[in-house]
Order: structure tokens, then sequence, then C-alpha cells
């Protein structure tokens, strides 16, 4: 085994990059940039029955996305390819062969009907379901007879009774299982492909995988993984096994919870920032050690470190993303914010979808003008309806601030000097603002929440200025005269 750091991301091509996954293969990924060491990516596809056409891709682009590289995997090669398990099958199958002469294997002829009866009296007699055993020691003649019937045999795995198998985990350091709860589990189904326990073990041996990341649902593997790991006189890697990421309500994150968006691809679709996204994900069961909470990718991989990973679950807090990623928009370059947003607005049916280059400056000043305010960019529909509105509505406090006796001056001297203005740049219109303030007499809040209220229907906004501008001369005289 090298000395070097070696990684793998293994996902079952089943669809979108989800939160857990994205959340491995970037533990993966900091630790191997951290060592200067390798990255690998590989796709466990033999559950064919769950296999997804574009799963491959839709993993890899949604890790592309999000900023991470990779050494080794489907689309780059490596000196230990392929890397897809059902490319691989040929070279599982000394293994099989090995553990079967060595009796540390053997051949079940059980069906499934066997087994669902067997489970069923277990059940019924209060005892944990578990096989058997009953074809550890079939006859020669027994098993000539299931052949001869065409029954397809499984390979089982035979786990010595009476054990105590046990590990040092990275992150929940010792950890034990007897070996009579395990039982004599499958390793080859009827069709010749290894299950995943096998697979797994055999790929990270001939991968020369030093470390293995996953989350804490393949805990209850881990024992059999290391029983087959010593039948075939294999080093076995480290392994460190992630805390559960938990809802909002603290409760198991399940793929059919929809209060939680949960694979990568919606974020994305939403406008989020990726380098966002990624931050917030590594925070998920890691702790920097101190209060910042915003970094770069370049700064996590320097001080990713494995002794602070957490065995609590961590909370997926959505207003925290939410929070994260206004911190990236506030600070990222405006025409890149523009870009993310004004899809949505086309996708509203507020924009054409083919703008000139007219429109698309004014488009890029709007986003601009909310920039700040944006948490991620589909928000852009809402904090912009104003200036897509052939109407505006007053709530009952906006109509009662516009129920003022200065109201109508306001609003007749500002649309006098509209009309007059030869320049109608935000610069101008703050000098307009002026001179209604020497005309009238009224300033502060009788000016300015006036005409706020009057021309955009809010009582609150983005600097008037460029409101009043990015509206427009002719929608804001409209607005006026409807008002009036």
């Amino acid at each position: 085994m090298s000395n070097h750091v070696r990684v793998r991301y293994a996902p079952s091509p089943t669809g979108h990059l989800h939160i857990g996954g994205a959340r491995t293969a970037l533990f993966d990924y900091l630790i191997a940039r951290h060592a200067g060491g390798q990255f690998i990516i590989r796709f466990e596809d033999t559950d064919q029955t769950r296999h997804v056409e574009t799963g491959i891709d839709n993993q890899l682009e949604g890790l592309k996305w999000l900023g991470v590289d990779w050494d080794e995997s489907v689309d780059v090669g490596g000196p230990y390819a392929p890397y897809r398990q059902m490319d691989r099958l040929e070279l599982y199958q000394p293994y099989v062969q090995r553990l079967l002469q060595e009796a540390n294997a053997y051949y079940c002829y059980c069906s499934e009907q066997d087994l669902e009866t067997e489970r069923a009296e277990q059940e019924a007699k209060g005892e944990t379901p578990s096989y058997s055993g009953k074809c550890r020691a079939l006859s020669a003649d027994q098993i000539e007879f299931y052949r001869v019937e065409g029954r397809k045999p499984t390979v089982r795995f035979r786990v010595a009774e009476n054990r105590v198998i046990s590990f040092t985990d990275r992150i929940r350091d010792h950890v034990e299982f007897e070996s009579n709860g395990i039982g004599d589990f499958i390793i080859v189904r009827p069709d010749g492909i290894p299950t995943y326990n096998f697979a797994v073990i055999l790929d990270d041996h001939l991968m020369d995988i030093t470390l293995v990341i996953r989350g804490e649902e393949h805990l209850s593997n881990t024992p059999r993984q290391i029983l087959l790991y010593e039948a075939l006189g294999f080093e076995i890697p480290e392994f460190a096994h992630l805390s559960l990421i938990l809802n909002q309500d603290r409760k198991k994150m399940s793929k059919r919870d929809e209060s939680i968006m949960q694979f990568v691809e919606q974020y994305r679709e939403q406008g989020y920032l990726p380098e966002a996204v990624l931050n917030f994900i590594v925070l998920l069961g890691w702790s920097p050690g101190g209060e910042e909470e915003i970094f770069t990718k370049e700064q996590l991989i320097e001080q990713f470190s494995m002794d602070r990973l957490s065995k609590s679950p961590a909370v997926f807090d959505t207003e925290k993303l939410k929070w994260m990623n206004n911190q990236y928009m506030k600070k990222a370059d405006p025409a890149i914010v523009a870009e993310l947003a004004i899809p949505h607005l086309q996708k509203a049916g507020l924009l054409s979808n083919e703008l000139n280059d007219e429109t698309r400056t004014w488009a890029h000043e709007l986003v601009a003008l909310y920039q700040e305010q944006l948490n991620y960019a589909a928000e852009i529909v809402e904090l912009t309806s104003l200036f897509f509105k052939d109407e505006l509505e007053y709530d009952e406090e906006a109509n009662l601030e516009l129920s003022g006796d200065h109201v109508p001056i306001v609003l007749d001297s500002f649309r006098r000097q509209v009309e007059a203005a030869h320049t109608y740049t935000p610069e101008a219109i703050g000098a307009m603002l002026k001179s209604v303030q020497a005309e009238t007499g009224f300033k502060g809040k009788q000016l300015f929440m006036s005409i706020r209220i009057a021309l955009t229907g809010q009582m609150h906004g983005r600097d008037l200025n460029r409101t009043l501008y990015l509206l427009g001369k002719e929608n804001v005289l409209n607005r006026i005269k409807t008002r009036a």
C-alpha cells in the first residue's frame, strides 16, 4: 500500500448529486488536496435495477459545479482503470474462487421463498432474522441435485462464530461488533454480480485506497468488510464514518423530505453560488475551530483536518445557507450575479428570451440594484416585481401615508421636474428631488416617502434615485398621473 493518502468517492449512479454524497466527496477532496494525495471517483453500478443512464454525468457535473476536481475517474482515466464496477467484473472472479476454495465462502441454493419463510419463522419466535446457514455443509450430491434442477446459487461468506470484530474509526474511535449478529452474508448474486460489501473491498484494495470516508449508515457494513479483508489477506484501510445530516426539525433527512432541497442541482437551478454551497456543505459535520465561517476553497484545503470532524449529527439549516450565499452574493462580480438572475426573470415571462443590448444593460443594472439583498438569484423575480406591474397595489399603511395633504403637492412638483428634464439619470433625479424640496418646503419623510410609495407601492426599498431611473421616465410620469 502507498505511504501517501489515496481516498475515493464511490457513488451509485442512481440520479443527481445528493447533499450527503457531495459532503463525502468534498471531505475526500479536501483531505487529498491537503495531504498532497490522490482523490478518486469510481462508480458502484452493480445494482442495475437502480441504474440511471445519466447518473454518472449528473454526479460529475455536480462536483465540477462545486469546484471539485479529481485525479482518476471514468472521464480522466488513471492507472487503476476501469472505474465502473460493471466494467471490473472479470477482476473479481479470482477472489470469489479463492474464497470458495479456502472454504471461506460457499454456494447457497436457497430460493427467495425459502429465505422469506425462514425470516417469517424467526420473527414469529421473536428472533432477529438472519440466515440460518442451512447451505453451509451441502454434500456433493445435494449440490449436483440443485444444479440439475436449474437453481442459480448465490455465494455466501462464512462468518466465524463468537468473534468480536473491532476497529478504530477516525471519527468514532473504538468500534466493535459481535460476529454472531451478522450471519453468513451474500457476496455474489445468482447472476454472478458481486454485492456491495464484496465489490467495495476488492476495489478499495486493488485501487490502493488508504482511507475510506463514508456516511454513518455504512457503519454496520464495516465488520463484514473487515472479515473479507482478513479472509483475503488484504491490508485493512482506515475508516471514517460521517455523522448523519438532519433536517431543520432535527430528524434524519429522507429523500422524500420536501422541506429541504436535497440535490446540488436544485441549488444551481435556484441561482446559488457554487463557492457558497461548497462552504456550507463542508461545515455540515466539520468545525474550523474558530468563529469564522466564510472560507475560500483554498483556505478549506489548508485548514481541513480529520480531527475536527464531529460524531454528532449535523443540522441542515436552510436559513444559514441563504445567509451564507448572501455573503458571497454581496462580494460577487455584478456581471456574474446578473447572468444568474436574468434567466429567472425570463422564465417568469418578465423579460424576453432574446435581449437587445439596451434591455440587457437595463437588466444588469436592475440586478445590481438588488444584489446586496439577494439570498439566491431566483429571488430577483419577487424583489423586482414593482418594475413589471401595470398597476400598483397599496396596502392600508401605504394608503395612510399617501393620504396627507402634502402628497399631491410633492407629486405635482416632481411631475413637472421630470417633464422638464432633458437628462434622466440617477444624478439628475437627485437634483430634481432637491428642487422639489426647495419649491414645496417639504423634506425628509414627507418628500421621499411620498414619492417612493406613490411610484413603487413600497414603503421601503433600494436607492430611490436608481429605482426611479430604472423605472424609466415614461413609467414614472404614468404612475404619477394614475395616483393624481
